[in-house]
Order: structure tokens, then sequence, then C-alpha cells
């Protein structure tokens, strides 16, 4: 809508910081609307502070106002403290939590902002790298959750307009607008499992090109039937701490309450 209030989330990285720029330079057609950034602090020793200044620095270049909301503040912990914790416990990977963990933060930011829209900068590469991992851990109802446009009870309405756009076409955005982004890696992505399938993907998109945009194509077309499941699942509230899930415990909820940093 014209007079939508419109969340981005901004993590300082190439593909956030071009989309920011991009839906400023088309908000300006629409007065009535506002365009906000959304940085979520995971708490990544070494690496976040840089990220969350940029992002800061690209928002008072374009006049946008900034929010940035942290791990600490909403779970009482960071994702390093979280990560050491499932070390010494055997846990999941430090992805898989910053994942669930950073969904949750997005969307309580975005509605305590008010927002309408949340705005994310998933690229085509990002999306077909879930794709492939939901079906080799077997998360077929999740998959439903990869729709462009995604909404629901006490969801802000999340978008992704950059969903069909390589990440090579991003980075070469952010070049040639000269847009300011950060460049280092997460210290955690290099033993993450989407690391690997984002090196299969890379590595059969150079041999055959066309690959991400077929694997992105065939889940469109069974799209209708995987969002059969997750109509049948269903949203309730959270037992701990009201946000929406699908099943009891919400995701976020129930990974702190398997470490032991959180208590019921």
């Amino acid at each position: 809508m014209p007079t939508d209030r419109i969340a981005v989330a901004v993590s300082g990285g190439k593909d956030s910081v071009s989309l920011l720029h991009i839906l400023h330079k088309i908000e300006i057609g629409f007065p009535k609307s506002e365009l906000l950034a959304i940085t979520i602090d995971e708490g990544i020793s070494g690496y976040r502070d840089e990220a969350v200044q940029i992002a800061a620095e690209n928002c008072k270049k374009l006049g946008i106002e900034h929010v940035v909301s942290s791990f600490k503040e909403l779970y009482n912990y960071d994702l390093d403290d979280v990560v050491e914790t499932a070390e010494d416990k055997g846990g999941l990977s430090a992805c898989t939590y910053c994942g669930v963990l950073r969904r949750k933060a997005l969307n309580v930011a975005a509605r305590r902002i008010g927002a309408e829209k949340l705005a994310t900068a998933h690229t085509l590469d990002d999306e077909t790298q879930t794709i492939l991992l939901n079906l080799l851990r077997g998360n077929v109802a999740w998959l439903a959750r990869l729709e462009p446009v995604l909404e629901g009870e006490r969801f802000v309405r999340r978008v992704k307009p950059l969903c069909e756009v390589p990440e090579a076409e991003t980075a070469f955005y952010a070049f040639l607008k000269k847009v300011k982004f950060q460049s280092s890696t997460c210290p955690y992505m290099r033993s993450s499992t989407r690391n690997d399938v984002r090196a299969f993907l890379n590595e059969l998109e150079t041999k055959h090109p066309g690959t991400k945009f077929a694997v992105y194509r065939s889940f469109e077309k069974i799209s209708l039937s995987v969002r059969v499941l997750a109509d049948d699942i269903g949203l309730k509230e959270c037992d701990v701490c009201g946000e929406p899930t699908v099943g009891q415990t919400c995701r976020a909820c129930q990974v702190l309450l398997e470490l032991g940093m959180l208590n019921r």
C-alpha cells in the first residue's frame, strides 16, 4: 500500500544495504509511506559491531530512522554465549541458533515499531540454499515459509523483493553505486551446513548456468502442495513468550530451554 510503514532488515552486508538504497529510491515517489531500518545485533565478537556501524552510516546518509535490537536485550544472551553453551552440550550449529533467534527478533522489533511490512534481502542464492537445506533435513512444512510474501496472526507481513535476484547482482549494484557494506564474512559461517550447500550450488551454477533459477522454479511448482501442509499445522501462542508458533513452544524458546538458558 502507498501508505505502508515498511521496515527493512539491514544487517550491514551487501544484500541488505543494497535493498535499503533501492527501496529508499522507490519510496521517494510515495510520500505517504515511511521507510525504517531494523538491525539485529546478534552479539558476535569482532564482527557485529562493524556491521551495525555500517548499517547506521547508510541510514544516516539516506535520512532513514534506524532501530537496533539485540539478542542480549531480547534473550539475555549474545549469540557467542549461546554458541559456547551449545559446544559444551553438543548442540546444533551456530548458524542454526542464529537463524532461529534472529527470525523471532526481527518480527518482535518490526511489530514494536508498528511496521505493516518487513522487507528482507533474501536473494535467489539464499532461497535456493534454504530449499535444499530443508529438503536435506526433511523439513517439508518449513518450505511453505519460503514464499515471497509471508504473513499470519502476530506476524508482521514479510516480503522478499530480491528473491529472484542472484547474489552476484546485488554485489555488482553495491560496487556500481559505491554503497558501503561489510565485506568480511561471519566467523561462524565456515562450519555451517549452509556453507556446504552454498559451495555445491555455486559449483553447479558455474558448470551449468541457470541451475539456481531451475531449483527456484521447481519449488514454485510444488509450493501449493507444500502450503497445504503448513495450513494444516496452524499457529498457536508460545506457552513461554506468547509469540506465534506451530507447536506448544516457539522454536527460539525451545532451543534456549534445551540449552538450559531459559526458565519457564
